[in-house]
């Protein structure tokens, strides 16, 4: 057997470079490039190898551990998990930044390749720069906080154990059931460590997309299913996109008249002025969805995951009634809500569908185009309201002088406009083939709720975890994935300054993002939680400190973001005006480094609920008559969600 005598770190390349996904014939190579950070660790195992020979795969200089992970992990899902890039970093912090984009990965089903330094193998120089010892098992290091949220987890203590390792990692990368962050620990010394690995290792190797057909069984008990049901509902899930299989849906849905709603995930996989998409579902769900999945008898959830904001928390789902029939390639998915199992992949599946399925007795009749109408309506309504007094904040806020708020943003600011009016603008006015990138805060439901998909692919939001700070290192990752399209990061102050450390990688590589940034001075999602369960404003304004009560309610903190980003040597732009924000959209596409556009909004103006409801917990106990008025509301709501 022939060898050749490489270290590890020089081996890992190596394979890393011969790996290939073939999709439906089509031979796509899987790991396009690698960030990294260096550091002690990998400065001189992983850093030398691939400085001697990187394979043809790109290095890209990170920032942030995290937000280069966050990156990978948008390069990843806009690449239909059919494409990665890698992350290195050093030991100690520079691994553990990395934590939060595996969960991240994890939640949201994206592969997600992390290769973090770790203490030396033989423990021999212990403790290093940035180890952290445990005396009662000196086994353990930092990187093993990862095991938790990964999805293969191993260290590589020798060279010789690379082969099994990389082989098994692949397997889950590529698995569309079992994928997410795959973390492959690297000790230092091991890095540098010389074996004879056998040549055909890193001979070319394809690996090929499950496309896992159903059964004849689970096809019978879905027919038998769908015969005595007259009001089904399809919800599409990210694992709809994955699959490909928009358009048998389309052909599904057209032929039996099914009405379909969406997830988070499988936005913009079917555009949302097909006649039969009613919109987003859920507790961020709209007008039309929400109307229908009340009285649906079944919910044929196709590539959903079922989270409580799909499902109001176990609770939107009211017909008596009602069944499920869950199309996934993950077992654990088809199992929830006590469905009716089919463990396929979604094209398939609705392939076999279309074939089984002869008639249908539909009883929904113009309902859905009634909703669909009402839901319209309420669209134009959320994107032409605007406001010049305090009238906007809800009477549920009875204990905020509501005027007083209005006139101090307005007076640091010199802005009326609402956060709705601008999502219309921003909808009206983008490119069609635009993408926009989002994650947290208010921004996820109101475009979940309201805003109309133009082309495939162009929606990008990443609530599965729901990670502030995801959305402008996710915006690169995309445009290094799309790079012909405009991308546009969408996020709130709040997120901004969580993270946004690859807006300049943006910059090096001339991968143009333009970052639509909304200033409310709060973390205005989590305010209004407080509020609509009778709770204060308690740290959630962005407030100085009051000297006199000692609180975080003192005056607003104004900041100004655009010169942040100006600093970077992105080109800025200050909007208080329709007008601005208007010009600032067209001329920042005539841009070619990024931009950012630093919009002022009046707080609580966002969306509101459309016959949802989140369970998220309140106090049993409160001197709070209104929070006892809620918890006795809750509790009933809570009954409901029970039978599940």
């Amino acid at each position: 057997m022939a060898t050749i005598r490489i270290t590890m770190a020089q081996a890992l390349i190596k394979f890393l470079h011969n790996q290939y996904l073939n999709v439906d014939g089509v031979e796509i190579k899987f790991i396009k490039g690698i960030f990294a950070i260096f550091g002690h660790g990998n400065v001189l195992g992983l850093g030398q190898a691939l400085e001697q020979d990187s394979s043809n795969m790109l290095v890209y200089q990170g920032r942030n551990e995290q937000g280069m992970a966050h990156a990978a992990i948008g390069f990843a899902k806009q690449s239909l998990r059919r494409q990665i890039i890698a992350c290195t970093s050093s030991v100690g912090p520079g691994a553990t930044n990395m934590i939060t984009a595996a969960a991240t990965a994890t939640a949201n089903r994206i592969p997600l390749l992390l290769l973090p330094s770790d203490v030396f193998a033989t423990r021999q120089p212990d403790p290093v720069l940035q180890q952290i010892e445990q005396s009662y098992d000196l086994s353990i290091s930092a990187n093993d906080a990862f095991r938790s949220v990964s999805k293969y987890w191993d260290r590589i203590s020798r060279p010789e154990q690379l082969m099994t390792s990389c082989i098994n990692a692949m397997r889950v990368l590529i698995d569309p059931a079992e994928t997410g962050a795959v973390v492959l620990s690297l000790p230092q010394d091991v890095q540098g460590e010389a074996w004879h690995f056998p040549e055909y290792f890193f001979q070319k190797r394809i690996h090929r997309l499950d496309r896992r057909l159903p059964t004849t069984v689970q096809l019978e008990e879905a027919f038998m299913l769908i015969k005595h049901k007259h009001k089904p509902l399809i919800i599409c899930g990210g694992g709809v996109k994955y699959s490909e299989a928009g358009n048998i849906l389309v052909q599904f849905a057209e032929r039996f008249n099914i009405p379909f709603a969406e997830t988070q995930a499988g936005k913009g996989t079917i555009l949302s002025n097909h006649i039969l998409n009613v919109g987003g579902v859920g507790e961020t769900g709209c007008l039309a969805a929400n109307l229908l999945a009340k009285q649906a008898d079944l919910i044929i959830g196709i590539g959903t995951r079922y989270t409580d904001f799909t499902t109001a928390s176990k609770w939107i789902f009211q017909n008596p009634d009602v069944s499920y029939l869950n199309i996934n390639v993950n077992l654990f998915d088809t199992y929830k809500l006590d469905g009716v199992q089919l463990l396929a992949d979604a094209r398939e599946a609705l392939i076999a569908l279309s074939t089984g399925v002869k008639e249908f007795d539909n009883h929904w009749g113009d309902q859905v185009s009634q909703a669909q109408s009402k839901f319209l309506k309420e669209r134009q309504r959320f994107y032409n309201t605007t406001y010049n007094s305090y009238d906007f904040i809800p009477e549920i806020a009875d204990h905020i002088d509501r005027e007083a708020l209005f006139s101090e943003f307005k007076r640091l600011t010199q802005s009326v406009l609402t956060q709705s009016n601008v999502l219309g603008i921003l909808n009206d006015y983008l490119p069609q083939n635009a993408i926009i990138v989002a994650a947290a805060g208010s921004l996820p439901g109101d475009l979940q709720r309201m805003w109309q998909t133009k082309s495939y692919l162009s929606y990008h939001v990443e609530y599965g975890y729901s990670c502030m700070g995801y959305e402008i290192n996710a915006a690169l990752g995309v445009k290094l994935a799309q790079p012909d399209s405009e991308v546009y990061a969408m996020v709130g102050d709040g997120s901004f300054m969580m993270l946004h450390s690859e807006l300049v990688t943006s910059i090096q590589e001339g991968a143009k993002i333009n970052v639509i940034l909304l200033d409310n001075m709060s973390n205005a999602c989590i305010n209004n939680l407080q509020m609509e369960h009778g709770i204060n404003s308690f740290t959630t304004e962005f407030r100085f400190r009051n000297k006199d009560s000692g609180k975080l309610d003192g005056g607003f903190i104004p900041i100004d973001f655009a010169t942040i980003a100006s600093g970077y040597g992105c080109k800025t732009y200050k909007v208080t005006t329709i007008d601005q924000l208007k010009y600032a959209l067209k001329n920042s596409q005539k841009q070619s480094i990024s931009t950012l556009i630093d919009i002022k909004v009046l707080p609580k103006t966002m969306t509101h609920k459309y016959f949802s409801w989140w369970h998220v917990g309140i106090a049993q106990t409160s001197t709070s008559e209104h929070t006892q008025q809620i918890l006795k509301r809750l509790n009933a709501y809570i009954e409901q969600a029970r039978k599940y």
